[in-house]
């Protein structure tokens, strides 16, 4: 199986001086994946997608990029692009010159053909020929997106690519990057916006302290993860309420919701509880017409590992 992972890393460790960015992580990313990397700021991210991107060699450990190990920095390993800590751009060139001089820099796996292909992509081509220092954040992160695909990358590594997209503008990146990753692309992308990774992800990495704490799909998150807050609507409040109140595992922590919307209460429970409470109410002839976490299971989870860093502190 490992052929068919675009990242295998194995008990890798970075350091900067006496700091320990990462320590032992072990990453598993499969060809034509999004997968998302989740963490308090100081986790670790930013010098995972570095070491990704070539930018620094591992300390410790072995990492293999579509099938070659890593052995050395300051040099891109083939098929990867993206950015960390935001695109670099030219402010006095425009978004089409922009791209032209970065296509002419890379050099033959570049296509200086494909400039207005790429800006298109990213819905740019109205603003081709604008000057970047006046771009929002989120066109010169479309910018920046559209400066990676032109090397039609194999693997695409982005830092917050989201950041400063109005609505439009994240739906758009949203397509491109499903698109690619349909295509067989594999895409690691580092965010803070939950929505984002969970519309986008098959599979996340959490990391805390440099060191990974979780690693699968989402929905193995939610099974492991802690009690979680639920909003329940049903077509029978009361008896709704009755049977949450009765069932092992499950407690009604907010009624004062039902003051503002007499149909839902909230529920907190783990998921093999949740299961019996929503059997239970099919079986009692109570319709269940909303049933959702009020936090996700992925954003509980950052949660949680934030407060843990604060206690800790």
């Amino acid at each position: 199986m490992d052929t068919l992972l675009a990242i295998r890393a194995r008990q890798i460790t970075k350091c900067f001086g006496e700091v320990v960015a990462l320590d032992g992580v072990d990453l598993d990313v499969a060809q034509g994946q999004i997968h998302g990397l989740v963490g308090p700021n100081g986790a670790g991210k930013t010098t995972l997608l570095g070491l990704l991107l070539g930018l620094a060699v591992v300390d410790g450990g072995r990492l293999e990029i579509l099938g070659a190990p890593v052995e050395r920095a300051l040099a891109g390993p083939d098929g990867v692009a993206g950015f960390v800590d935001g695109p670099g751009l030219y402010p006095s060139l425009t978004a089409r010159q922009n791209l032209v001089a970065l296509a002419g820099l890379r050099g033959q796996g570049a296509r200086t053909a494909g400039v207005d292909d790429v800006l298109d992509q990213v819905g740019l081509t109205d603003v081709a020929d604008d000057k970047a220092r006046g771009f929002s954040l989120g066109m010169r992160q479309r910018l920046g997106l559209a400066a990676a695909l032109l090397t039609r990358p194999r693997l695409l590594v982005l830092d917050e690519p989201a950041n400063g997209l109005d609505p439009a503008g994240k739906r758009h990146v949203h397509r491109v990057l499903t698109r690619l990753a349909a295509e067989g692309t594999s895409v690691v992308l580092s965010s803070h916006r939950m929505d984002d990774l969970e519309a986008l992800c098959s599979e996340v990495t959490i990391l805390a302290t440099g060191r990974v704490v979780f690693s699968g799909p989402l929905n193995k998150l939610a099974a492991e993860n802690r009690e979680l807050d639920y909003r329940l609507r049903t077509s029978d409040p009361r008896t709704a309420r009755e049977l949450a109140a009765g069932a092992a595992g499950i407690r009604i922590v907010d009624d004062t919701c039902v003051r503002h919307d007499p149909e839902v209460c909230v529920v907190r429970a783990l998921v093999p509880a949740l299961d019996r409470l929503v059997a239970q109410l099919v079986q009692s002839g109570v319709a269940v017409r909303e049933l959702a976490p009020v936090v996700s299971p992925l954003e509980a989870a950052f949660l949680a590992l934030t407060e843990q860093q604060e206690a800790g502190r």
